[in-house]
């Protein structure tokens, strides 16, 4: 059935033939009708990654195939979502290995954005922790696929953005936990120099992310509050907490009732929400032991988020750059602050190593932002593209709706490496994107 499908950041908005299968042999037998077609999780990817002329429904194709509590392999199809898993998995004193800022993703999701989170600089993106994959590749063959077995299909499919196929199942290690909470150290920053020392200072922490006042300037510029974090033992829970150590957070959510108006979002709301953010920590160090949610998933707790943002949609621009181009993160802000064009969202993470060829992360800083669509957006984005270029960074695919080929060719350097693999098992381009068309990955 055509209708209209967005993702995230509802942006762009396209009409798409959606359709799903609860069954491997639906997802076949549609497949060999197919001119083209792209998977498509939840659509908690920002851009245009997951749209297509044809989309692959996974949101049905959700069961659990097995879990082993002894050694903490979770078996499960590609369209259940992290936050089902958490509810299996938390109460068996089990966690996720990796989990982005949001529960509300797909494992195939998961996959193929290869989402990293507060830890990549100790445990790595989510590929790191894979057993292994069914995929259902171009030919109608379900293939299955591991670091040993068919490494070439298993390491593209990793951040290849469903181009080598539909993930169909994955088996993947879990991270052993005593409890549900966390143990929280929030420092507050009073410049960037500072932040950037308080990371070094504390990067034998699992978790740490900043949240950054991106509009501050002067002696405050990118003043911020880092936030860092340890799976609580059963020791440092209060007695309370002692009595369910395991217990699922209550789940609290309220509904953003409607697309709020672009006017709301400008310099002077974000000033004023930046000043509050930063403020409410009345201490220059507090220390808590908190549950898992809000510490992983903030936003979670509003649905509907992205209606803030107005009818327009937003993109989140993401990029990485190396620990020594420090200078270029100064310069970014810098544009930022001067052209007013501050974000509610503002963070800042490390990360640690690269690990799969075409996979986002590798060492340096990453920071992520949130801006609403308005005329002259994309011409500054560009602007920073130019700077991250320059500087040997990157942009993530999961979060672009407007990089150009020329950005992403000359950022990922082992992108020819990754279609060499793609054409190899999706020769024809069966499976393309919006996103893969723009930038030349699959345009015939």
């Amino acid at each position: 059935m055509k209708k209209k499908i967005a993702n995230w950041g509802n942006y762009p908005v396209v009409i798409s033939e959606e359709q799903s299968f609860t069954l491997e042999e639906e997802a076949r037998a549609s497949l060999e009708g197919m001119d083209s077609v792209i998977g498509r999780g939840n659509g908690r990817c920002y851009g245009d990654a997951s749209l297509g002329d044809t989309t692959f429904g996974t949101l049905k194709f959700d069961k659990v195939l097995s879990f082993d509590r002894g050694q903490g392999i979770f078996t499960c199809e590609s369209g259940i979502t992290l936050d089902q898993i958490l509810k299996i998995i938390v109460p068996s004193g089990w966690f996720l290995p990796v989990t982005p800022g949001t529960k509300f993703i797909t494992v195939g999701g998961a996959v193929a954005s290869d989402v990293h989170g507060k830890n990549h600089h100790v445990d790595g993106a989510f590929s790191n922790h894979v057993v292994s994959m069914d995929i259902l590749v171009a030919s109608g063959k379900v293939l299955t696929c591991s670091g040993s077995l068919l490494p070439d299909l298993f390491e593209a499919t990793c951040g290849g953005m469903g181009l080598t196929g539909l993930i169909l199942r994955v088996s993947f290690r879990l991270k052993k936990i005593e409890s549900s909470y966390i143990r929280q150290k929030q420092i507050k920053a009073t410049n960037l120099d500072h932040v950037l020392s308080l990371f070094e200072q504390y990067r034998h922490y699992t978790y740490s992310v900043a949240w950054i006042d991106c509009l501050k300037k002067g002696n405050h510029f990118g003043r911020s509050i880092l936030i860092l974090g340890e799976h609580a033992t059963r020791s440092e829970l209060s007695p309370s907490q002692t009595r369910d150590p395991l217990k699922l957070p209550r789940q609290t959510q309220f509904v953003f009732p409607f697309t709020m108006p672009s006017f709301v979002l400008n310099p002077i709301t974000v000033k004023a929400f930046n000043f509050l953010v930063y403020n409410k920590n009345f201490m220059p160090e507090m220390d808590s032991v908190v549950s898992y949610e809000p510490f992983f998933y903030p936003l979670d707790s509003f649905l509907h988020w992205n209606r803030a943002y107005g009818k327009a949609g937003f993109v989140q621009y993401q990029f990485v750059l190396p620990f020594e181009s420090k200078t270029a993160l100064i310069e970014i802000m810098t544009k930022i602050s001067d052209q007013g064009m501050g974000s509610f969202l503002t963070v800042l993470k490390t990360f640690g190593p690269q690990q799969s060829i075409i996979s986002f992360p590798m060492e340096g800083y990453t920071l992520a932002m949130d801006f609403p669509v308005r005329r002259g957006l994309f011409a500054f984005l560009d602007q920073l593209d130019r700077i991250v270029l320059e500087h040997g960074g990157r942009i993530y695919l999961s979060k672009d709706a407007r990089m150009s080929p020329e950005v992403f060719w000359n950022s990922y350097r082992d992108a020819d490496r990754f279609m060499e693999i793609v054409r190899r098992y999706n020769p024809e381009y069966k499976f393309r994107s919006m996103q893969s068309d723009r930038l030349l990955l699959t345009k015939i």
